[in-house]
C-alpha cells in the first residue's frame, strides 16, 4: 500500500538510498542514518519513502475480498488486538497464542503483515508462495547469522551491515559451513521489529519514549488522532462559477477536527448537499500528508498532520450510517463512533469550529449574513467575486497561518504546540511519536469513495444516464457469475470522481486494481456532479426526457447562455470583476489571482484531469 511508518528505527528510502530513523526532530522532521556508511542526515519527511522489497508480500485490496476473506480476516485482527499495544511483549503473545490454539509463530506472521500494511485486508491471506520466506539454510548457519546479528549489530556501538556481514562470513569459514548470500543477511535484519532495534542499539530510554503514549484530560481523547470529530454546514457565502465568474450558490463544508490538540486534519468543499461523497473525501483529505495540497494553492506554511486516526465521531446522519463508509473504516481499523441521541455536546469541538469558520467568512464579500438585519442593505448575489477553488485557498490560509497558530482559549496554547507535544510528549509524559504516512493516495481515496454496482453490456456501462466505455471492459461483456449456473449476469464496482464525472475507475477483479473508464462519446465536455445535478433539475422542471443526448444538449445551451451574456455587456474579459475598481475583490492580494487577457475558453476546450487536486506519484 505504500504507508511509511515514521518511528525510530524503521528502515526507509531516502531518493535511493536505505537508511534508518534515528531521531525524531519536530512534526515534519526526523534524522536518518544510511545504513552502510553510517552518515547522518536532518530530513523533511516528505523526503522518505518506504521500502517496498521485491520480496514483499502484495496484500489484497478490500474490494477483492469475498465474504469467507473479510470474516477470517476480521477474526484474525480480533486475536492481535490484545497485542497491537505492546506487540514486543512476549509473555502477551504467547498467552494470545494460547487461547487461541494457535502456534506462537502463526501470531508473529499475522503481526508482521498487519504492521507492514496496517490495514484488516492485510490479514485475510495472500496467494501460496511456494517456499518463499522459509530459510533453505543449514542450521548451524542460520544459528551463526542470529547470533552475529545480536551480537555486531544490534549493540549499542551500532556497527553497519557490512561489517555483520563479514563476522558471519568469518565464522562460517571457520566452521566450514556454506557462506550465506549477502542479501540473506540483509533480510533477516530487515525483518528485525522496530522496538527490538531500537532498544538493543539506541537503549530502554528511547524505546520508552517510543512506546509510551501521553494521556490528556478530555475521555477518549488522550492523544493525537484518538478521536476526530467529522461534521458538516453550508457555508454562508454565494460563490461565483470557475469559467464565467457569475454568481452560482453556497458551497458545503465538510470539516474533521482532532478533539486532542483541535486541530483541523482534514476538509472538503463542494456544493453538494452533505452526503457519502464528502465525507469519504474529508477522511481520505485528513489520512494524506498535507504539503501538495498547499503547494498547489501556492502556500508555504506547515500542516504536519497525517495519519490514520484511531476513532472517527460523527452524528447519526444518514450519510454516516453508509455500508461504503463503514467497511471503508473497517479497512484501516477506524472505529466509526456515533453520538448517542439528545447529547449535542458530544459534537460540540466541530461545530465550535465550524461556527468560528462562519464568523471569518461573513467578512467575504458575496456573504449570506444569517442575521436577517444584517441582509437588509446587502445583496449577496451582487457581491459575490469567489470562486470555489479560491474559497479553498482562503480556508487553507486561515487554518494553517491563523487557526493553528492562535491560542486556544480552553487549551491555554495553540492548536498545532499541543499537537506537537502529543507528538513528542510534555513535562515528563511521552508522546504517541509520528503517525505513518500512506503515499498511495490514489487508492485510499478510491477507498472511501462511494460505488455503484453495474453489468457490463455491449456498449459499455451506463451511469446516471451517461454511457462509458473502454476496451478493459471488452472480456466482461455479459458475464455471468462464476459460482452461480443460472443465467445471473456477474456486476462490478465502479467509482467516480465528483469533480469530474467524465472518467469512471472499474474495479477489475483479475488484477485486483483500477482501470479509468472515460465517456463512450469522447466528444462530450467534462463536467463536474454538481454540474451534472444543476442540468437534470432545469431538464425536470422543463418536463424533458433525460437521457445523455439531452444532458449535454442542456450542457452546451448553458455555455451559450453564458457567453451571449458575456457579449451583451461586453465583458470578454474571464476575471470579470477586475473591469470594475468598486467590486475589486479585497482577498485579491492574499489570493495571488493575476488577471489574464487570454480569450475565454468554452467548457469543452479546459482539459480537466481526473484528481487534478490529488496530484499522484
Amino acid at each position: 500500500m505504500g504507508v511509511l511508518k515514521l518511528e525510530l528505527g524503521e528502515k526507509v528510502f531516502l531518493k535511493d538510498i536505505e537508511t534508518i530513523i534515528i531521531k525524531l526532530i519536530d512534526l515534519d522532521t526526523v534524522s536518518v542514518e544510511e545504513t552502510f556508511t553510517g552518515i547522518v542526515h536532518t530530513v523533511k519527511v516528505d523526503k522518505l519513502r518506504p521500502i517496498v522489497g521485491k520480496d514483499d508480500i502484495k496484500h489484497r485490496t478490500f474490494q477483492g475480498l469475498t465474504e469467507k476473506e473479510l470474516a477470517r480476516a476480521k477474526k484474525r485482527k480480533a486475536i492481535l488486538n490484545p497485542i497491537l499495544e505492546n506487540p514486543s511483549d512476549k509473555s502477551i503473545i504467547r498467552k494470545v497464542a494460547s487461547e487461541n490454539n494457535k502456534n506462537i509463530s502463526t501470531i508473529y506472521r499475522w503481526l508482521r503483515l498487519y504492521q507492514k500494511d496496517q490495514t484488516l485486508s492485510s490479514l485475510a491471506g495472500e496467494k501460496n508462495r511456494g517456499g518463499k520466506g522459509k530459510s533453505r539454510l543449514e542450521p548451524h548457519v542460520d544459528m551463526i547469522i542470529d547470533k552475529v546479528i545480536d551480537e555486531v549489530f544490534l549493540n549499542s556501538s551500532k556497527k553497519s551491515i557490512n561489517r555483520t556481514y563479514h563476522r558471519i562470513k568469518k565464522e562460517c569459514l571457520e566452521n566450514n559451513l556454506k557462506i550465506p548470500h549477502k542479501n540473506t543477511v540483509r533480510n533477516r535484519i530487515a525483518n528485525i521489529s522496530p522496538d527490538t532495534f531500537i532498544k538493543k542499539r539506541y537503549g530502554p530510554n528511547m524505546h520508552r519514549d517510543m512506546f509510551e503514549p501521553i494521556l490528556g484530560p478530555f475521555p477518549n481523547a488522550d492523544y493525537p488522532l484518538s478521536v476526530v470529530q467529522i461534521d458538516h454546514t453550508v457555508v454562508d457565502i454565494i460563490l461565483v462559477d470557475e469559467h464565467y465568474r457569475r454568481p452560482f450558490r453556497r458551497p458545503y463544508i465538510t470539516l474533521a477536527i482532532d478533539v486532542f490538540s483541535r486541530m483541523v486534519v482534514g476538509f472538503y468543499l463542494s456544493f453538494d448537499p452533505p452526503g457519502d461523497i464528502g465525507t469519504g473525501l474529508c477522511i481520505a483529505n485528513a489520512i494524506l500528508p498535507k504539503e501538495k495540497w498547499l503547494a498547489q494553492h501556492g502556500i508555504e506554511e506547515e500542516w504536519p498532520c497525517w495519519g490514520v486516526m484511531k476513532t472517527i465521531h460523527v452524528d447519526n446522519a444518514k450519510e454516516f450510517r453508509g455500508k461504503m463508509l463503514s467497511n471503508a473504516c473497517a479497512n484501516y481499523n477506524i472505529d466509526l463512533a456515533f453520538r448517542p441521541v439528545a447529547t449535542p455536546h458530544y459534537g460540540g469541538h466541530v461545530e465550535r469550529l465550524l461556527g468560528t469558520f462562519g464568523k471569518e467568512i461573513h467578512d467575504l464579500p458575496g456573504t449570506v449574513f444569517s442575521d436577517v438585519k444584517d441582509r437588509e442593505n446587502y445583496e449577496s448575489a451582487k457581491k459575490a467575486s469567489l470562486t470555489i477553488r479560491e474559497l479553498e485557498k482562503w480556508l487553507l490560509i486561515y487554518i494553517v497561518k491563523i487557526y493553528h497558530k492562535r491560542e486556544h482559549s480552553t487549551l491555554k496554547t495553540t492548536p498545532l504546540e499541543k499537537f506537537r507535544q502529543g507528538i513528542f510528549g510534555v513535562n515528563g509524559k511521552k508522546g504517541t511519536g509520528l503517525f505513518s504516512r500512506n503515499y498511495d493516495e490514489r487508492r485510499l481515496i478510491l477507498d472511501f469513495m462511494p460505488f455503484v454496482i453495474r453489468t457490463v453490456q455491449e456498449y459499455g456501462v451506463v451511469i446516471d444516464h451517461i454511457y462509458y466505455y473502454d476496451e478493459v471492459l471488452r472480456k466482461y461483456i455479459h458475464a455471468k457469475e462464476d459460482r452461480i449456473k443460472s443465467a445471473r449476469k456477474k456486476k462490478f464496482i465502479f467509482r467516480r470522481d465528483p469533480r469530474n464525472i467524465s472518467i469512471i475507475f472499474f474495479y477489475d477483479p483479475n488484477f485486483d486494481d483500477y482501470f479509468e473508464i472515460p465517456y463512450r462519446n469522447t466528444a462530450y465536455p467534462p463536467m463536474s456532479i454538481w454540474e451534472y445535478n444543476e442540468i437534470i433539475k432545469k431538464l425536470k422542471e422543463r418536463k424533458v426526457f433525460i437521457d445523455e443526448k439531452a444532458i449535454f444538449q442542456a450542457h452546451e445551451e448553458l455555455i451559450e447562455l453564458e457567453m451571449e451574456s458575456i457579449r451583451k455587456t461586453k465583458r470578454l474579459k474571464r476575471f470579470s470583476r477586475y473591469s470594475d475598481k468598486r467590486n475589486e475583490n479585497p482577498l485579491s492580494k492574499v489570493l495571488k489571482t493575476e488577471e489574464t487577457n487570454e480569450p475565454m475558453k468554452r467548457s469543452r476546450d479546459i482539459k480537466i484531469e481526473p484528481y487534478e487536486d490529488a496530484d499522484y506519484e
